[in-house]
């Protein structure tokens, strides 16, 4: 394989695997908010419901832009941000490890994404 193609299959596997991994986090969020459940962490004081709708598209929405890559780095700004959220503030105070590890790793990946972009197995290089 060329050297072009192992970067485009890396930024693909990059972008895909852990975009299906945060579905697993924002699938049951986006369940909660259709069945009227609207208990969330309310961290800038915007109400419950707002926040959980916003945490549905950076969890859920966005991951399935992501998978495809369609507007790949613009969808990974909202999820980088609500791992930003996640890990210093809902966690903030936790001891490194569990979920604030997570959020952190999380936080990382969608930067890189933002930053490297799909690569050349997406929408928005077709």
């Amino acid at each position: 394989m060329r050297n072009n193609t192992l970067i485009n299959l890396g930024l693909a596997i990059l972008r895909i695997v852990p975009s299906a991994f945060m579905l697993t986090h924002g699938y049951p969020k986006l369940m909660n908010l259709i069945n009227g459940n609207t208990e969330f962490a309310n961290p800038f004081g915007i109400g419950q419901a707002p926040s959980l709708f916003l945490a549905v598209v950076a969890e859920f929405v966005c991951p399935l832009l992501m998978i495809i890559g369609f507007k790949t780095r613009w969808a990974a700004i909202p999820t980088a941000i609500t791992m930003f959220v996640a890990g210093f503030i809902i966690h903030g105070a936790d001891s490194f490890g569990g979920n604030k590890e997570k959020a952190l790793l999380y936080l990382v990946v969608f930067v890189v994404i933002m930053l490297l972009g799909p690569g050349k197995y997406s929408v928005d290089r077709k």
